[in-house]
């Protein structure tokens, strides 16, 4: 997820909403005694790499900022500041959102920044703070480079991708069963984020959606979710660690070991490196199409349906 601009003052602002939205969650989950879980060193968890990304990511960011106004500085027509073109932007920044997502998933070096948000095994609103510290490096910034060419100010498209992480933390929560069918069928949701976040063989890199949930019904990403295959939550090999920096580095010691294995052919090593998570060269992991596979040779039943 390209965080690199995470440290805009409109998500700062929002922080007090945040901690008022999770200490309601908390208090509907034990009153109603249904709804989500807390796990209090798993939350902890999630908020201090919430923290340490904000931090280093705002510090980081000016890196990616400078280069995202020089692109701007290239483009030959300069868009003015209304309503038309703020709205303009937020789509753009949202499409592009959705696309960044996606490689992110199929990627292993953009894997290994994002892994951090999907390492948690419980979905709440404290998940939605378990953010990379490495957002720099993922290369996510380079997706957006085409906005400022076409003549948007970075300070606009920063605006834009704070208010779309605004709307994205309020669909971490197991509280919402459902929204509207209107809502559901247009906008991102908990019931669909749900799928995101699941690591269910049907529902392994679906959903990538920030704001708009149509991007994945167009370019054939969306998976509904089951109620007769509720989600289960964390990675296909969970970590087993609390420990912040080893939640936060982990993939990227992976790569290195992986990658710098004895016999290893130059294509194998980049293979480590940027083909799709789980893949090696002697097949001792699978990639998630692999899994897929595999839960559809058990169940030839659904074979056919969507994610499968």
């Amino acid at each position: 997820m390209p965080e690199f601009l995470q440290g805009t003052p409109v998500t700062i602002l929002a922080a007090p909403f945040f901690i008022v939205l999770i200490l309601a969650e908390i208090i509907l989950i034990r009153v109603r005694g249904t709804g989500g879980e807390y796990e209090s060193k798993d939350a902890a968890t999630s908020v201090f790499m919430g923290l340490g990304s904000s931090v280093i990511n705002g510090i980081t960011g000016l890196a990616s900022g400078a280069l995202l106004l020089l692109a701007y500085l290239l483009a030959p027509y300069k868009m003015p500041f209304n309503w038309f073109t703020l709205l303009t932007c937020f789509v753009l920044v949202d499409f592009t959102y959705y696309w960044i997502h996606r490689y992110m998933h199929r990627c292993r070096w953009g894997w290994a920044s994002h892994v951090i948000h999907h390492s948690s095994q419980h979905y709440n609103l404290t998940t939605a703070l378990r953010q990379t510290w490495t957002g720099l490096i993922s290369g996510g910034v380079f997706f957006f480079i085409p906005i400022t060419l076409m003549g948007f100010h970075p300070a606009l498209l920063g605006f834009c991708y704070g208010l779309n992480l605004i709307y994205q933390f309020w669909f971490h929560t197991e509280v919402i069963n459902k929204c509207p069918r209107w809502f559901e069928a247009i906008m991102n949701t908990p019931s669909h984020h749900r799928v995101h976040h699941a690591n269910n063989p049907r529902y392994l890199d679906a959903n990538y959606a920030g704001v708009f949930i149509t991007w994945d019904k167009m370019f054939g990403t969306f998976v509904a979710e089951r109620n007769s295959d509720a989600p289960r939550y964390g990675l296909v090999s969970d970590l087993g660690t609390f420990n912040p920096l080893r939640v936060a580095t982990h993939e990227y010691v992976g790569i290195i070991k992986d990658a710098g294995q004895k016999g290893l052919s130059l294509k194998q090593r980049l293979w480590y490196i940027f083909a799709e998570p789980g893949w090696c060269h002697d097949d001792g992991r699978k990639s998630s199409r692999q899994i897929k596979t595999d839960y559809v040779t058990r169940h030839p039943e659904h074979k056919g349906e969507p994610g499968l």
